[in-house]
């Protein structure tokens, strides 16, 4: 019944690998340009928190698949050279997920008292260092539940980079199916892979939402 998945295992597998590997620099990237997206979402200073805020909301309503066809088709037109799919899919995962990222933290920011804020500054540090030391743990500690659901939609997407050939998971599975005329077997091995994963990313998710309840609570 799973004579094609079995055969190709090998290959299927690096496709699996090329996935997390995408989704490891997606989500890493992302959160790190999230943490300053978040940040001038809350800055006073307008020359700041207006172009941040049209980017993400330039791209928060428009298809990731398109973001990835611009990087990869478009990009090489202004840069005079043509970018591999890897890359390519590093690049536009990372300027899109990190729109989201950053809606995370901002609310995690927003979630943060001034007096905390204040008492920071009242001890000489600077905005820099209140930010790096107060401002951006916290947050991050309590929006963690919500940075691994975004990790997991993140995840699912990878398949995205399908479009420009990028020999990952899905599409390495299309490469078999094309030779072994077996969708079902195929793809239902592709479903299960990632019904698996996201299901143990959601059960830690939870673990840690039901953490810092408790911890509010008391």
């Amino acid at each position: 019944m799973f004579d094609a998945t079995l055969s190709n295992l090998p290959f299927l597998l690096g496709g699996l690998l090329v996935t997390f590997k995408l989704a490891a620099f997606a989500v890493s990237g992302g959160i790190f340009l999230g943490i300053l997206v978040g940040l001038a979402r809350i800055s006073e200073n307008k020359w700041i928190y207006y172009p941040v805020t049209f980017y993400v909301n330039f791209l928060r309503n428009i298809p990731l698949i398109l973001v990835i066809f611009w990087v990869y088709f478009v990009m090489p037109l202004f840069i005079g050279r043509s970018i591999d799919p890897f890359p390519s899919a590093v690049i536009s995962f990372i300027v899109f997920e990190a729109t989201y990222f950053g809606e995370i933290f901002r609310a995690g920011y927003q979630t943060i008292s001034k007096d905390m804020v204040n008492a920071s500054y009242s001890t000489g540090m600077t905005y820099a260092q209140t930010a790096r030391y107060i401002t951006v743990p916290v947050a991050f500690q309590r929006m963690l539940p919500s940075l691994i659901t975004q990790s997991i939609v993140t995840f699912q997407d990878t398949s995205l980079a399908f479009v420009i050939g990028l020999p990952e998971f899905v599409r390495r599975a299309s490469i078999v199916d094309n030779m072994e005329i077996r969708s079902v077997e195929l793809f239902g091995f592709v479903a299960i892979v990632f019904l698996i994963i996201c299901y143990i990313g959601s059960r830690i998710s939870r673990h840690y939402e039901e953490k810092f309840r408790k911890v509010n609570v008391q």
